[in-house]
């Protein structure tokens, strides 16, 4: 049919009548059927998936071994609240979430619902732990939807207007955004010029934690020039502040590795994660140096929901399908083809500025021709153009120019060379 075909129509009518407007949905097609790269919508429409509901899905909407285990742990018992009686479960995913992140020291977890709650958490550690208060965060960051994280999140619009007031003691310094800095910057250079600002305007006595994305999701894909993370993580060391690593996106194997702290070879003090861990159960966590984890009294941690039994047998089915499909692997071939049939646009087309990002993580930023003003209404009606012919890829960034690429990694490498092939097609228009 039609995109949005009959039925998807009669679902937003409906919708309009019972959700609140301000849910918003970037695509208009309601999903019946998802898995492996497809949507199949409820007209019967197949749509190539190259956004994995913003990185969930990596391992598949509907992973055997995940759909294996939810049932499994169901037919047990859907809940009982870790807080009133544990279960296994959640000891094993912290057991395993300890194993994966970076650092050999000893670690702790503390599991919870949503990206917003584990960084939030994180905070609430980092402050316990050094009996101070300030939070350092970068321009383009997103870190959640929270009163807390939306402070921390540096986008107004759709996430923080008329939202506020915000959390206190939060300050924000510029990133290190290769494609935007002084030519030549270097990211030690780039790290130098935040810190200075950490030390003038908030003190290196009084920060808590500096929480950064390795890779910024929300804020554009944006890889920070080498050098900068550790540069970060060093002054954090020194001044007795804790290194937060926001993996909620970046992580669990979406740009190669488990986490993307380890392509700077940075062991951060603390991980958050989320987004790809359950295979599209809500879960999310803190893990970080044993120490830290522990500093906040019994009872300080928690939630009702958190670590709930069915999703953390989700994320224990996701882990082992991510290990047994060698899935790390097939991110970084999905980065290898993305860069094979998009990789010359930077060049050839003149509203490219540039194709960044890592494993299956990748975006294009869009520009006016013949600058580097940012081009949102490009990239809006690019996306818009795919999705007539049945790709549906996601926008993103503080100036709304990028389309972000999140294709979960076990799609079948020729349909996502056929997605790629509309979305260059669609450029090559809109850059005519």
């Amino acid at each position: 049919t039609s995109i949005p075909g009959p039925k998807s129509r009669e679902l937003a009518e409906r919708r309009s009548n019972a959700v609140a407007s301000g849910v918003a949905s970037s695509v208009p097609v309601y999903a019946d059927k998802v898995d492996g790269g497809v949507i199949l919508d409820a007209d019967g429409n197949q749509l190539i998936d190259l956004g994995s509901g913003i990185a969930v899905t990596s391992v598949g909407a509907s992973a055997p071994k995940v759909v294996e285990k939810v049932k499994e742990a169901v037919e047990k018992f859907t809940h009982t609240c870790f807080m009133v009686t544990p279960y296994e479960g959640y000891v094993e995913v912290g057991e395993k979430i300890a194993e994966l992140t970076p650092g050999s020291f000893d670690k702790r977890a503390a599991l919870f619902n949503s990206g917003s709650e584990a960084v939030e958490n994180a905070v609430k550690l980092a402050r316990t732990y050094t009996k101070r208060t300030a939070v350092v965060v970068f321009d383009h960051a997103y870190h959640g939807r929270t009163n807390l994280t939306l402070a921390m999140t540096s986008k107004v619009m759709p996430y923080k207007q008329g939202f506020g007031p915000f959390a206190s003691d939060v300050y924000r310094v510029p990133m290190s955004y290769p494609f935007r800095d002084a030519d030549g910057m270097t990211g030690q250079e780039a790290a130098e010029r935040a810190l200075l600002l950490v030390e003038k305007q908030v003190g290196a006595e009084n920060v808590a934690a500096v929480v950064i994305e390795p890779i910024q999701g929300e804020g554009g894909f944006i890889v920070p020039a080498e050098g900068f993370l550790p540069t970060l993580t060093k002054w954090c060391q020194d001044n007795g502040a804790v290194f937060v690593a926001d993996e909620v996106q970046a992580g669990v194997a979406r740009t190669g590795k488990w986490f993307s702290s380890e392509w700077e070879g940075i062991e951060p003090d603390l991980v958050t994660f989320a987004k790809g861990i359950a295979g599209g159960m809500p879960l999310s966590g803190v893990v970080g140096r044993a120490e830290i984890m522990n500093s906040v009294h019994g009872g300080g941690l928690g939630g009702t929901y958190g670590g709930n039994p069915v999703a953390c047998a989700a994320a224990l089915g996701a882990i082992e399908t991510i290990e047994e499909w060698g899935l790390n692997e097939r991110a970084l071939e999905i980065e290898k083809i993305i860069k094979e049939e998009l990789g010359s646009l930077a060049e050839s087309s003149p509203i490219v500025g540039e194709l960044r990002g890592r494993g299956a993580m990748m975006a294009l930023e869009f520009v006016e021709p013949g600058s580097k003003k940012p081009n949102a209404d490009a990239a809006k009606e690019i996306a818009a153009k795919c999705l007539e012919q049945g790709v549906v890829i996601l926008t993103c960034g503080t100036f709304g120019n990028n389309v972000r690429l999140l294709p979960p990694l076990v799609i079948d490498f020729d349909l996502l060379r056929d997605g790629l092939r509309v979305f260059v097609k669609a450029i090559e228009e809109a850059g005519a």
